[in-house]
């Protein structure tokens, strides 16, 4: 070999190894730099103590590393969008400090399985509650001369309905006017002038024709403006039916001009604040419903609450099925009688289920009904639930274990913290 080839060698050598040494260093330094981001981001220098030895770079960016091995890596902080203050260790788990917890008012319990209120699930039809309905129609033959409400309309008590003329009607008004007269006469000349025979005659007429007209509808008070006319001219015939309740005209059915005859229905009023709602149910689930009972009715896609009122006792001939009534406020004017619904009551059997406080239970951004199950202390993951039904202040639900430990209150912030962060609440 000649001596220019071997001087050729030896640079080339000692060029490769400083290389090799440079890259090295680099290498080192590299590691070193994520080291230190780590420590600064809040991990303790133990999680990572063999980065100094056993990591080659081609390990680091080809083979990756297991679960758990470095799941707080510096530069997956970055890429994931995980590293700020406050985020949990797994993705869609919000942690919450000390202080957040007590400004939350976040309490948590830990589920048992038990025995809860068994439920009864039955179609109902809403109905008039009988108790607050009223039908009004003339007491005699009468014509109709006008019409003051439409069907539809509120009113309120002694407001006028409708205006009916008769015959009748008039000659008892004439009744009431004359013998009223006589009776003023003989009291004011007193049982010293007149016989007793003949003020005990007076009075009596008197007596008779204001409950005859009584009798045919007028009321006391349209009695009594009649007699303070005392004008034979006033007994017109006309008759004023006058409605008896608060509530709403649901039917009218007739026109003006024609002729009512006593017993005539011309007016339905009812009050829909209060309706009936009667549930037709099997006699094995009937014989666990009691009055009192606590039911719901859907309506408008959400529940109702209502008490059963009244239980019979005999058997529809049809549809061998036991009537429950039960009973619903309707200040929304939600339902409406002839409608089909549908009713759950509360049945004295029990079963074995989880129940958990009302506030433990959310909807999540997709609809789904969830709880949120602490992990740890201040690290609580969602999970979905199935709601079965809903027993006071507590919710029967399926889909979690016993021992597992929810939130019970301020599950509303967990919920808003996770949006306000970014975190996917399904933990997909």
């Amino acid at each position: 070999m000649c001596y220019s080839h071997l001087i050729i060698l030896l640079f080339a050598f000692a060029s490769g190894n400083a290389l090799s040494a440079g890259g090295h260093d680099h290498q080192k330094a590299d590691h070193d730099k994520a080291t230190h981001v780590h420590n600064e981001a809040g991990h303790e220098e133990g999680d990572h103590e063999n980065d100094d030895h056993g990591h080659k770079e081609e390990g680091h960016k080809e083979e990756g590393h297991k679960d758990g091995d470095h799941e707080h890596e510096a530069k997956g902080h970055e890429e994931d969008g995980h590293g700020h203050g406050g985020a949990g260790h797994e993705e869609g788990v919000p942690e919450l400090t000390a202080q957040q917890i007590r400004t939350a008012g976040i309490e948590t319990l830990v589920i048992q399985r038990g025995e809860v209120a068994g439920v009864v699930v039955a179609p109902g039809e809403v109905g008039l509650n009988a108790y607050r309905t009223t039908k009004v129609a003339p007491r005699i033959a009468a014509q109709i001369i006008k019409r003051h409400v439409q069907l539809g309309q509120s009113v309120e008590p002694g407001q006028v309905l409708v205006t009916l003329s008769s015959t009748e009607v008039a000659q008892a008004q004439g009744e009431l006017l004359v013998s009223d007269r006589e009776w003023q006469r003989v009291k004011k000349l007193g049982r010293k002038v007149v016989s007793e025979r003949r003020y005990v005659e007076a009075q009596v007429a008197r007596q008779q024709a204001a409950a005859k007209v009584r009798a045919y509808g007028m009321t006391d008070g349209q009695a009594k403006a009649l007699l303070r006319n005392r004008d034979a001219s006033a007994a017109t015939g006309e008759l004023a039916l006058l409605s008896p309740q608060h509530g709403t005209v649901i039917r009218d059915d007739f026109i003006v001009g024609e002729l009512a005859e006593p017993g005539r229905e011309l007016f339905v009023i009812t009050d829909e604040q209060q309706l009936w709602i009667d549930a037709r149910l099997t006699p094995e689930d009937a014989a666990n419903v009691r009055v009192g009972a606590r039911a719901r009715i859907k309506a408008k896609g959400h529940w109702l609450e209502g008490e059963v009122i009244q239980a019979q006792h005999m058997l529809h001939e049809t549809t061998r099925t036991l009537p429950v009534r039960l009973q619903v406020a309707n200040p929304a004017d939600e339902l409406h009688p002839g409608e089909f619904v549908t009713v759950k009551i509360d049945s004295s059997a029990s079963q074995a289920g989880i129940a958990v406080p009302v506030a433990a239970v959310l909807r999540s951004p997709d609809g789904d009904w969830q709880v949120f199950i602490e992990e740890a202390p201040g690290r609580y993951e969602p999970k979905e639930v199935e709601v079965q039904r809903s027993i006071g202040d507590r919710i029967v639900v399926e889909g979690l274990k016993a021992g597992e430990r929810i939130v019970s209150k301020g599950a509303f912030f967990i919920q808003s913290e996770i949006a306000k962060s970014g975190f996917d609440i399904h933990n997909h």
